[in-house]
């Protein structure tokens, strides 16, 4: 199903210009990033606060997040369809803001994971609007290109975010982590507020309703190009989350012992992950997003295979510098699948964007939190369980692909 609408013309008053409305979609879908990154360095002293002890019992504190996040954007994609892009986000940044302020007051581990719990399910709002949004105003290898600046930008925010972890951390305790989100959370209020009109035109506002929603759900799952490259986003988001869950155990204490040297290895690979948002920005529109994220996905796949070895070679601690060049080319890779993956999905169902993009962002993470779980909690003291993960789940996200194109790869229909 093509969308009847056309890309550009969905706003009732002018968009900001272009530059800041990139920089307000990344901001408000890097408050995810931000809400994860920035708490990495805060797993020591928070295990000293409420004495845990086991090291992977802390990555919950991230997939607690994740799983709420991923659980609530079903929610968000309809009301969004009905009441309008502006008053739907607003009203998720309300709740991860109550989020905040329990994880703010948190006494013990428990309490501090239901807030996290709160914080995801506000935090499902920003991933699903800024889909919805930028599909409003963009369609094909345009919206891949404003995507990939977007996921650009949003990047380049995990290159800082451990630093200022750390920073904050240096000045006072944990508890400032979230005060500092909380505050960015209530101005992007503001800014949207201020400068960014709805998105979504009367005309195509869909009355709220169950039979609706189910209708367009079907939609969304039986399209074959959207529940596909959905499902392959999965299986790339699940390399995320394995690398989030384990960065701070393989870096900073258990793998390589780096210490305060953790965010700035942290930070360097996360800019590497920036850059490749930039190069597929440049390349989107003379390639075309399928060659692009097929050629990207078989290098990252064969890529994790030549570090498995190397891995196995190194008894499962391979030099610093040969780990940091082969993870950093996973995930370059990875950056070039993400974004065209996504505009893949969207593509089809434009017209239910909201609903749609709340489905895929559902499906792709809740595959990812569990994949990626799974994979995390193997973690073993070395880095083979990490790159293993990304062998098989770039071998799956390759089969799905395959079916999804009947075997046809790397065409540049788009």
């Amino acid at each position: 199903m093509n969308d009847p609408r056309p890309a550009g013309t969905q706003a009732a008053r002018p968009l900001p210009g272009l530059v800041e409305f990139i920089c307000l979609m990344a901001i408000t879908i890097g408050l995810v990033a931000l809400s994860i990154d920035n708490l990495l360095p805060a797993f020591g002293p928070i295990a000293e606060d409420f004495g845990i002890e086991d090291g992977n019992r802390m990555q919950m504190l991230i997939y607690v997040f994740m799983i709420a996040f991923g659980l609530m954007q079903i929610v968000y994609g309809p009301l969004a369809d009905s009441f309008g892009r502006r008053p739907t986000l607003i009203a998720g940044l309300g709740i991860y803001c109550v989020g905040t302020v329990m994880a703010i007051f948190a006494n013990s581990y428990e309490h501090l994971l239901i807030a996290r719990f709160v914080q995801g399910l506000g935090a499902a709002a920003p991933r699903v609007l800024t889909m919805a949004i930028t599909r409003d105003c963009f369609a094909g290898r345009e919206m891949a290109r404003i995507m990939s600046f977007v996921m650009m930008v949003f990047i380049i925010l995990p290159v800082f975010a451990p630093a200022s972890g750390s920073l904050i951390l240096a000045l006072a305790d944990w508890h400032m982590i979230f005060v500092s989100t909380l505050v960015l959370a209530i101005a992007i209020v503001c800014w949207y507020l201020l400068r960014m009109p709805e998105t979504l035109h009367p005309e195509y506002r869909h009355r709220l309703s169950l039979r609706r929603i189910g209708r367009d759900i079907k939609t969304t799952v039986t399209n074959r190009q959207t529940f596909g490259y959905a499902s392959a986003m999965g299986m790339m988001f699940a390399c995320l989350m394995a690398y989030i869950g384990s960065a701070q155990q393989v870096f900073e204490t258990e793998v390589y012992s780096l210490g305060v040297w953790f965010p700035l290895v942290f930070g360097m690979i996360a800019a590497c992950m920036s850059f490749s948002s930039f190069v597929n920005a440049r390349l989107v529109r003379k390639i075309g997003m399928h060659k692009i994220s097929h050629i990207a996905l078989f290098i990252m796949t064969a890529s994790s295979l030549i570090n498995v070895l190397i891995a196995i070679w190194f008894d499962g601690q391979p030099p610093l510098l040969l780990f940091g060049i082969g993870l950093t080319t996973i995930l370059f890779c990875f950056s070039l699948t993400m974004p065209n993956f996504n505009s893949l999905a969207m593509e089809p169902v434009g017209a239910i964007a909201g609903t749609a993009s709340s489905m895929i962002g559902v499906y792709s993470t809740l595959i990812g939190v569990i994949a990626g779980g799974i994979i995390g909690q193997q973690f073993n003291g070395t880095v083979i369980p990490l790159l293993a993960g990304y062998f098989v789940l770039g071998l799956i996200a390759i089969v799905i692909v395959g079916i999804t194109e009947r075997g046809k790869f790397c065409h540049a229909t788009h």
